[in-house]
């Protein structure tokens, strides 16, 4: 039997749904730059059911405009207890701009795909107008682009620093990562009658202060001061300097709470909630969701973010990769919270009754698929612990990577009759499954996982992350060597081979990442070609809020040794580096002729453009040996750009 839904099972967007539900006011306007799809992956959609589970009225607007008479941020009304600010599942200017800054002609949580929906640097534009209007309600902002905006960060949009959100937009509190939990504390002292403006010591959120006033008292914090908004102006040292603390109190079960001077007032970043609880975060997935969007946009075409994932299960949060260049765990956490097999076969269950599901489970994955159940085996030492990643440079000695219970889970999974087949479709870490590179995992599980994903869950092709060739590129972006990927691939194309099976390995490649130059560039289009690919899966390094990539690349300094790191920076050269990508393409050979010609590398031509036979250095991995790669013009390590 099929799901069926009434208009009323959806939050109401309009005063009529308002008046169905026999409400006259709402407690909680959530407002987002997103399409209303209400479903565990669209987090608009989560904070507002967790409202309503708690007892109270709320309502959902999505995509207001704007540009007019402002009457859609009119329309429901003032809320009782505060509006609810959000740009949506992603930064609004990475929604907006590619790598090159170049506007994208498409919004995939939009109805039918259409762009302009949003403002850039929705939430601030957003919350100004709500100031605006209702200038007595509190306004709490939070999701993506205000988590990673909550303390001075560099816009690569605008090309300059900018300061926390907070002081950009007016909100009155920010809440950071996943929103469960602070959120749930914050109901709970409304309903008692305290003001928000005294909500001065929740975990997990940021307020501004006047810089006169004392921080607040009655918690046993420790306070880092970072270097203030001002002084990181003046001094790019100050500023990555400071990411090393955001990074590390963001990512510890113990932290400290930041301060940050901005002008006349002061930044207040309290300390994170401890990672959730599998109860926790079981009821999260299990909140009474429609799964499907709002009836509203049945004439406006389908949402391709939805369209994406529905039917697809996330079976956890977080990752502890702690890649440079992502943001995951500065949103979500390093720590990774599971949930039980329990919820995730309900919602596998869900998925079988939705309309036109076929049989096909789209992806049983997370942020990094094959981190489930992982932790520590010891809790107190990662208590103590402010590495931001478990698996680089090596695998923690104290991190069970056992893959067995997610093995296990998959198999269950294709156990119930309604499910013709469960891909993995989420990138995997691969370096978890290369023995080489994780000698912690005893429990000898790593084939046995790989044997059930390649025999009953690849969607035809795997994808798989390696990033970059060149190991100095690749510890800046805190990755494992390149040799890992060439032993991962010969385990994958064995248990292929062993099966019958045809199923391509899809590596996905970044070029301008700080730490790589030209000639790192040209290595990795010798070495992947020599493995037989044509990269299709690649991208420009895009510099977002709060990673330490973005920090590098804004400042030239590594923030946690504070020593220069080479990071191009200009348009054309930027360019350059991604087109020996596609060496492939006819209309990019003269110009790699004339660019090794130049660099004095003629041999690499007839590598990278014929079919001569390559030469490895055996220690490196490498095409070319350390002499050859100095005459492309590598910067010396200590030179700044």
């Amino acid at each position: 039997m099929k799901l069926e839904h009434k208009t009323n099972s959806w939050l109401p967007t309009t005063k009529k749904e308002m008046e169905m539900r026999g409400w006259d006011s709402l407690d909680v306007i959530v407002v987002s730059g997103d399409a209303y799809v209400d479903h565990p992956a669209f987090g608009s959609a989560v904070i507002a059911r967790l409202v309503e589970v708690e007892g109270y009225r709320v309502g959902i607007l999505p995509q207001p405009n704007w540009r007019d008479d402002l009457r859609d941020f009119k329309k429901l009304g003032k809320p009782n207890l505060f509006f609810g600010v959000t740009a949506g599942c992603m930064d609004s200017m990475v929604n907006h701009y590619t790598a090159a800054k170049r506007k994208r002609s498409n919004d995939a949580y939009t109805p039918g795909g259409e762009a302009n929906f949003r403002p850039d640097y929705a939430t601030t534009v957003y919350t100004k107008i709500l100031k605006k209007l209702y200038p007595d309600t509190p306004v709490l902002i939070g999701g993506i682009e205000a988590s990673l905006r909550r303390v001075t960060h560099y816009d690569y949009w605008k090309n300059q620093l900018m300061p926390s959100i907070l002081e950009e937009s007016g909100a009155d509190i920010l809440v950071y990562g996943m929103g469960e939990q602070p959120l749930k504390q914050i109901l709970g002292l409304l309903s008692k009658g305290v003001p928000m403006q005294s909500l001065k010591t929740i975990k997990q959120t940021a307020v501004l202060l006047p810089v006169s006033e004392e921080l607040p008292k009655g918690v046993h914090w420790n306070t880092i001061e970072l270097a203030s908004h001002e002084k990181c102006l003046e001094d790019k040292r100050s500023f990555a300097a400071n990411f090393k603390h955001i990074e590390q109190e963001s990512n510890k079960q113990n932290a400290e709470r930041l301060s940050q001077v901005i002008g006349d007032k002061r930044l207040v970043i309290n300390p994170p909630f401890q990672t959730m609880k599998e109860k926790e975060i079981d009821a999260s997935f299990d909140l009474p969701f429609t799964r499907l969007p709002h009836p509203k946009y049945s004439e406006r075409g389908a949402i391709p973010a939805f369209e994406m994932i529905k039917f697809s299960i996330n079976m956890h949060r977080g990752c502890f990769g702690g890649c440079s260049f992502c943001t995951i765990s500065a949103h979500q956490g390093k720590m990774i919270a599971s949930r039980s097999e329990k919820s995730i076969l309900k919602e596998v269950e869900a998925v079988t009754e939705m309309p036109d599901f076929k049989g096909y489970i789209s992806d049983l994955g997370g942020p990094s698929a094959n981190m489930y159940k992982m932790k520590g085996k010891v809790q107190s030492i990662c208590d103590k612990c402010s590495s931001p990643s478990c698996i680089h440079p090596v695998v923690c000695h104290n991190l069970d990577t056992s893959h067995t219970a997610m093995t296990n889970l998959y198999k269950k999974v294709d156990e119930n009759p309604k499910v013709k087949k469960a891909f993995v479709s989420s990138g995997i870490r691969y370096d978890l499954l290369v023995p080489e590179h994780n000698k912690v995992d005893e429990s000898k599980s790593l084939t046995a996982y790989m044997e059930q994903l390649i025999k009953h869950h690849i969607p035809g092709r795997l994808k798989v992350a390696p990033e970059h060739t060149s190991d100095p590129v690749l510890r800046v972006m805190r990755k494992p060597s390149f040799k890992h990927f060439h032993d991962f691939k010969k385990r994958y194309d064995k248990i292929n081979h062993k099966n019958n099976l045809n199923q391509p390995l899809i590596p996905y490649f970044i070029s301008s990442h700080p730490g790589c130059e030209m000639q790192d560039m040209a290595n990795l289009a010798i070495e992947t070609k020599d493995m037989g690919f044509k990269l299709e899966q690649v991208q420009d390094f895009t510099p977002t809020p709060m990673t330490v990539a973005t920090v590098i690349y804004y400042s030239g300094l590594h923030p946690y040794t504070l020593k220069p790191v080479y990071t191009v920076k200009d348009a054309v050269k930027k360019k350059d580096q991604n087109k020996f990508f596609f060496w492939y393409k006819r209309e990019n050979h003269q110009w790699i002729k004339d660019t090794l010609r130049k660099a004095q590398h003629p041999e690499m031509i007839n590598k990278l453009l014929g079919f001569a036979p390559q030469q490895r250095d055996s220690k490196q991995g490498a095409v070319l040996g350390k002499s050859k790669k100095k005459s492309f013009g590598r910067k010396n390590k200590n030179s700044r750009k």
